[in-house]
């Protein structure tokens, strides 16, 4: 039952990051891949949330289990923004590449340390 639901809510996680991607794309026309960041941005800081609201007991495993590995796991979405690295890199966008290379690797990690600080205030 727990994989079921673990589907279930990947399957939530995937259907809001394609809403959040197609509305961020509709009003942004730049080359930059904005909804990707945003989406991967948000993930980590419900991530860190999460992760805080179960290291205190505030969550159970199971809850934590469908949020952090079901959600979030298909909310998401770095291989998504790698492969925006290697589209870059490919049309001699270098160094839009490696800024949004290095902003998919700090800015994730920095936003799941943010909410995992907020979720500690609970």
């Amino acid at each position: 039952m727990t994989a079921l639901l673990i589907c279930v809510c990947g399957g939530l996680g995937a259907s809001l990051r394609y809403l959040i991607d197609t509305a961020i794309k509709a009003r942004w026309g730049g080359p930059f891949p904005l909804s990707t960041l945003v989406i991967n941005l948000t993930a980590g800081f419900f991530a860190g949330l999460v992760a805080a609201l179960f290291s205190q007991s505030l969550m159970g495993p199971q809850i934590h289990l469908l949020l952090a590995t079901g959600l979030l796991g298909g909310f998401s979405t770095f291989s998504t923004a790698i492969n925006e690295v290697v589209v870059m890199l490919r049309v001699r966008a270098r160094p839009m590449a490696i800024c949004y290379f290095l902003a998919c690797l700090i800015l994730p990690i920095a936003t799941g340390v943010l909410g995992y600080l907020l979720g500690g205030l609970f």
